[in-house]
């Protein structure tokens, strides 16, 4: 039996279990008090169901990678491409501390993370742009 028939079945036991646990659920009051523990189970069921889904989809990009050596090599550029936009974003980012209204500071070790983040997203946002224009640019030209 491969991994994808079990992932399958696996799946199909985890939603009929959702599926129960939710029917058992609609006629009870909301109520955090009396109803905690249902909420508990649709979190662990959701947590179980995130790992499943994790692993499964690492199982099989390693799989592929392995079996392809020209896509490992492409996904390879790719994060060092993407290992370089964060260095690149976490050199130019600024490490002030921030006061807060409540009176609590900012550590400058996490304004320099929060101000990596946003230049992280302002790179890539403008390479975005960039590309969409050259796409759409050279498909005008044709």
């Amino acid at each position: 039996m491969n991994v994808y028939k079990i992932s399958k079945i696996l799946v199909i036991v985890i939603g009929i279990i959702a599926s129960i646990l939710f029917i058992s659920n609609l006629g009870m009051e909301v109520s955090l008090d009396n109803n905690s523990f249902v909420v508990d189970y649709f979190i662990y069921l959701s947590y179980f169901a995130m790992a499943i889904a994790f692993f499964s989809v690492i199982y099989f990009v390693f799989k592929n990678l392995i079996t392809h050596k020209d896509q490992l090599r492409r996904a390879l550029i790719s994060l060092g491409l993407f290992a370089a936009v964060v260095l690149i974003a976490f050199i130019l980012a600024d490490s002030t501390e921030i006061k807060l209204k409540d009176g609590e500071i900012i550590s400058s070790m996490s304004s320099k993370l929060i101000s990596t983040s946003l230049n992280t997203f302002y790179i890539l946002a403008v390479v975005s742009v960039g590309v969409l224009a050259w796409t759409g640019f050279s498909k005008i030209k044709r």
